[in-house]
């Protein structure tokens, strides 16, 4: 579960993950159950941005009628991400982590760096 929990702090604001993308860059290949599984069981105190994890189609995957689906609406539109019918276009948001973030976390961009262009 570690693993999960730690390529869910990394996504960055502004973008979001589906479960199955989580899973690879856990290690777990075909763990999209695995991933949900162990957001379900994070403690609170990790403060992890659930609210970026969705399913491969972009759909928000808890039940629309739920107060975590209004807040997850609310969390992403927050981040200047477009939710329309409770549905990311993943390929506008979809989080595409380099090898360097995925072993430091999110750097940000500096003006003129030439190896981000």
């Amino acid at each position: 579960m570690q693993a999960i929990w730690r390529v869910i702090a990394a996504i960055p604001p502004g973008r979001v993950a589906s479960y199955g993308q989580i899973g690879a860059l856990a290690g777990l290949p075909r763990g999209a159950r695995q991933v949900a599984r162990a957001l379900r069981h994070a403690p609170a105190e990790l403060g992890l941005p659930w609210h970026r994890v969705l399913a491969v189609n972009g759909h928000i995957a808890i039940p629309a009628t739920s107060r975590g689906y209004r807040t997850q609406i609310s969390r992403l539109r927050g981040e200047g991400i477009v939710v329309t019918s409770g549905r990311v276009d993943m390929r506008v948001y979809r989080w595409a982590p380099r090898l360097d973030e995925l072993l430091w976390g999110p750097m940000p961009d500096l003006p003129g760096d030439s190896l981000r262009d």
